[in-house]
């Protein structure tokens, strides 16, 4: 079964494709969007814990700052979409935002539904139609695509088509691969899909499951004791190792795990340098003197993680306050500064908040994110080789590139 002709087929209904398709169909062009699942924006619905932190509220350099790969990619496509002008479009569909820590960017109702509500009225109002679809194959005359073969077995003719199916991550929204599979059958190079933003599976955690340590330091060094990340922010024990916000950062400077050995060291106590929680502790130890040991440390750390630092210190625990010696302070001291764990590695891909790996980016051009391969198809969002930090910057990444991919694609059909 055929379908009448569109300008632009969009596969994929997350925010690059949304995006794509509006910034298509507001320059003129008919714009037809393909989404396998019965609602747009399955996995907007999940970020930021539900409230969807939609942006970073920083200048450009400084998100660019944030994409530790192939940022320079997206130079041009982040300077035609910045952050302040995705603040104002979404603030002109009627979404308050506000910024908060990190200048991360949320709806002022704290509610992702608002965002994705917004977008669906918006595109709506400006005439692309939706249809629930998977897009299976693309149609190709020579070396440029005509058309999307549906799931279905429906075939969508077409000018040109936007690839925004997403990554590998959270794969019950959708993001299940076939962006990666299409762009393959026309010769992109896909860089190997893996996770991250991921939590890590770490040795000896399972007892502190549930354990959530806020303003505690991190860093991450490498098998040659290199130093990769470094921060302070707040972390969970899990049953299989670690998670948190600080530890999805630290991921995704963890790229080599093929080939390397990544130590997490935990400063416990990173508002106080070494003498000064000294101090600290002979004050606790003398006030406490007849009290164990163990009790005198649950003033200072959360007592499921006292087992651990004893452990580490080489003590007991049912000791006295005034039985420890000079030298088994100072253990005490170095456990509190540096709680040391191996990384075994990191969660499933399909644990990650985000996908790093996709189509190399040197096979698409930065300013319309067209591909170079194939004439009329344009790539937009995770499917692109590119990630960010946490913070809002890889939605950043998403309405960026679909509107580029939107205007590109609506300029190589005649709608300028």
């Amino acid at each position: 079964m055929r379908k009448p002709m569109s300008d632009i087929v969009v596969i994929g209904g997350g925010a690059a494709g949304c995006m794509a398709a509006l910034a298509a169909a507001e320059q003129g062009a008919e714009v037809l969007l393909l989404e396998r699942n019965p609602k747009l924006g399955r996995k907007i619905y999940i970020t930021g814990k539900g409230r969807c932190n939609l942006t970073n509220n920083s200048p450009v350099q400084e998100c660019l700052a944030n994409i530790p790969h192939n940022g320079k990619f997206l130079m041009s496509a982040l300077a035609q979409f910045p952050p302040q002008e995705v603040m104002a479009f979404f603030e002109g569909l009627g979404v308050p935002l506000k910024t908060e820590r990190g200048n991360r960017v949320f709806p002022c109702s704290d509610k992702a539904a608002d965002v994705i509500d917004a977008l669906l009225r918006v595109l709506r109002k400006v005439g692309v139609r939706i249809q629930q679809e998977r897009g299976q194959a693309l149609v190709l005359d020579g070396d440029a695509v005509v058309g999307v073969k549906g799931e279905t077995g429906t075939r969508y003719n077409c000018k040109a088509v936007v690839l925004a199916t997403g990554g590998i991550s959270y794969p019950a929204t959708g993001s299940t691969g076939d962006g990666y599979r299409l762009a393959k059958t026309v010769g992109h190079t896909v860089q190997p899909p893996r996770g991250s933003l991921v939590p890590l599976e770490v040795e000896g955690c399972a007892s502190m499951q549930g354990l959530s340590l806020r303003n505690v330091g991190l860093t991450v060094r490498n098998g040659k004791n290199k130093v990769v990340f470094q921060e302070q922010g707040e972390l969970l024990f899990t049953h299989f190792g670690l998670s948190g916000p600080l530890i999805l950062s630290a991921s995704a400077h963890m790229r080599e795990f093929d080939t390397d050995r990544y130590t997490l060291h935990l400063d416990l106590k990173p508002a106080l340098d070494e003498e000064t929680l000294d101090r600290r502790l002979v004050r606790e130890l003398t006030l406490g003197s007849n009290r164990d040991l163990r009790h005198i440390l649950e003033t200072l750390e959360p007592k499921a993680l006292i087992p651990l630092i004893l452990e580490r210190a080489g003590g007991e625990g049912g000791e006295k306050a005034n039985s420890v010696t000079k030298a088994q302070r100072r253990e005490l001291l170095g456990t509190l500064k540096d709680l040391s764990f191996s990384v075994s590695g990191p969660r499933r891909v399909e644990e990650a908040i985000v996908t790093a790996g996709g189509v190399t980016v040197k096979e698409v051009s930065p300013k319309d994110m067209s591909s170079k391969l194939c004439k009329g198809l344009y790539i937009a969002g995770e499917l692109l080789d590119v990630d960010a930090y946490t913070g809002g910057f890889n939605l950043q990444i998403a309405w960026s590139t679909g509107r580029a991919a939107g205007r590109g694609a609506a300029g190589y059909c005649g709608k300028e």
